[in-house]
């Protein structure tokens, strides 16, 4: 005698609970519980570990909308950056990261874009972009984390590799002349430039908000040192390893004798005599002024366009182009 087989109903699934938006005015505020994703995969020891620390740092003091915040990278290990911060982001192709970033900044002015790339991925095969990102001046921040080698394919010679440095690429030692990076972003047009060192985080962390509060393009290149495939390369400006740390005293404007040996950021001759300081240099903010962002100059124009063709939807301005060829 057979008895008929009983089969469970199926069930639906189960609907996850609603995540409260944070960040912004009268929301639970952004914390580094909330902003981080996967956790991070460099090599012990590597200097964007301290980089990343301070980002959650400078998001929980900006303490933005976390829907409103993008961390955008290119390729390279400082580039792995949106995999570990959960926020909207992206991975793009080398060296293209800023004109994709900035393209995002112009079509959602809500946006606050943060960029992250390497030396490489900056100063080589972004190196075109960079100079052009910098002259339009759109909002967005942009962090260079750079190490002076090509870590992730395993020791090649990069931009900012110093004379005489030994990798697969140059194996008897580079004989070319290494980037300036300072030098580079203030020719570029750049409105925010500032430099750091992965190993003093409360000035990274400064430098970085300062960087994220400006209107325009800012950059920060922070020294971040791969201990794989280049150990003790910013050793000069590390106290701890016998190193000089050099900070740029601004100017206070207090009227005060000692007031005229500070630093003007606004002076682009005073911050190129800076860039041009034998290695390893001062750290601070060598330049900032304020420029119309390209971010205010499309929508002056467009506000402009609007005005002209009378307010005139997106069709009918198609229909009347259209009209004009017959």
């Amino acid at each position: 005698m057979s008895s008929a087989s009983s089969v469970a109903a199926p069930t639906a699934p189960a609907v996850p609970a609603a995540v409260a938006p944070v960040g912004g005015a009268d929301r639970a505020p952004l914390t580094k519980k909330v902003l981080t994703a996967d956790h991070p995969t460099w090599c012990p020891g590597c200097g964007d570990f301290a980089v990343l620390a301070s980002f959650y740092k400078v998001l929980e003091k900006l303490n933005l909308p976390q829907e409103n915040i993008v961390t955008f990278a290119g390729i390279g290990c400082s580039s792995r950056f949106p995999y570990f911060v959960n926020t909207h982001g992206g991975h793009y192709i080398h060296g293209r990261a800023l004109p994709f970033a900035a393209g995002i900044s112009l079509g959602r002015d809500d946006l606050h874009v943060f960029v992250f790339g390497g030396d490489g991925d900056g100063f080589s095969i972004g190196g075109n972009h960079l100079v052009h990102t910098a002259r339009k001046n759109p909002n967005l921040t942009y962090v260079i984390m750079d190490n002076s080698v090509y870590g992730l394919t395993k020791k090649q010679t990069s931009p900012t590799s110093p004379i005489g440095f030994k990798s697969k690429t140059d194996p008897t030692g580079s004989f070319d002349q290494p980037i300036n990076p300072m030098r580079t972003l203030l020719n570029s047009g750049a409105t925010f430039v500032a430099r750091s060192h992965a190993t003093q985080v409360a000035h990274m962390t400064e430098m970085m908000l300062r960087a994220a509060q400006h209107p325009g393009f800012s950059v920060v290149e922070i020294l971040s040192e791969c201990v794989e495939f280049y150990e003790g390369a910013f050793d000069g400006a590390n106290p701890r390893k016998g190193g000089k740390w050099q900070m740029i005293e601004l100017k206070k404007n207090d009227g005060s004798p000692d007031d005229a040996a500070r630093h003007d950021p606004t002076d682009e001759v005073a911050a190129l005599k800076l860039a041009l300081e034998p290695w390893p240099g001062k750290f601070g903010v060598f330049y900032e002024i304020k420029r119309p962002t390209k971010n205010q100059l499309e929508q002056n124009l467009i506000a402009k366009t609007r005005e002209k063709t009378k307010n005139a939807s997106d069709l009918a301005l198609l229909q009347n182009t259209f009209a004009r060829m017959r």
